[in-house]
């Protein structure tokens, strides 16, 4: 068929005998039925790589957001730690598909000494508190360093009061402050604790 000859008013037929099957389909030419199988075989590798494909965006999806998570965590406690802060955001990495390394896990180091006076303490006690329940999503951990600051606050207190009931020769404010302080005065085994993701 020559394409000069052909008008928008042309018209021509198809042949289906001639006809080549779809990839993956099958056709019947004179009564028996036949594949073409390489071409099958293509359509389903190309299959099999675009679900691997986008199995591998998903999971790139998934660390990403994990990635900006973490981030913002560790970021969040290393703002309000401030001084007490013993060293930067450190992450631990997991490398994606697209071989780029993304943020799965973090910690902040945080010194829990006790201060030099129970009014040091306390505010390093409540300094430490604020740092560990920055974020938006305290982890277990988080809480559990929250906890033992609020306890090393308590420990602190009872020390002030007994202090200033011995100043004023409250002898029954100095024996309650004492009682509480053996109540709560469970030795803190580490000055460092990690506060993680």
């Amino acid at each position: 068929m020559d394409i000069n000859r052909i008008s928008a008013s042309s018209t021509f037929s198809f042949d289906s005998a001639k006809a080549k099957p779809l990839a993956g389909t099958t056709a019947q030419t004179n009564g028996t039925e036949t594949q073409d199988t390489s071409d099958n075989k293509a359509l389903v590798e190309k299959e099999k790589s675009r679900a691997l494909s986008e199995a591998d965006a998903a999971q790139l999806t998934k660390l990403q957001a994990r990635d900006r998570a973490v981030r913002q965590h560790e970021m969040a406690h290393l703002a309000a730690s401030g001084a007490l802060a013993t060293s930067g955001a450190s992450f631990t990495y997991q490398k994606g598909s697209d071989g780029v390394s993304y943020a799965v896990g973090g910690e902040v180091g945080i010194d829990t000494s006790p201060g030099s006076t129970p009014e040091d303490t306390i505010a390093r006690a409540r300094q430490i508190q604020a740092a560990a329940l920055a974020p938006a999503d305290p982890s277990g951990q988080d809480r559990a360093v929250a906890s033992q600051a609020a306890q090393m606050e308590i420990v602190a207190r009872t020390q002030l009061a007994a202090q200033s009931g011995a100043d004023s020769g409250n002898t029954e404010a100095r024996e309650q402050a004492i009682k509480v302080q053996r109540a709560y005065s469970e030795p803190v085994t580490e000055s460092l604790i990690n506060v993680y993701a």
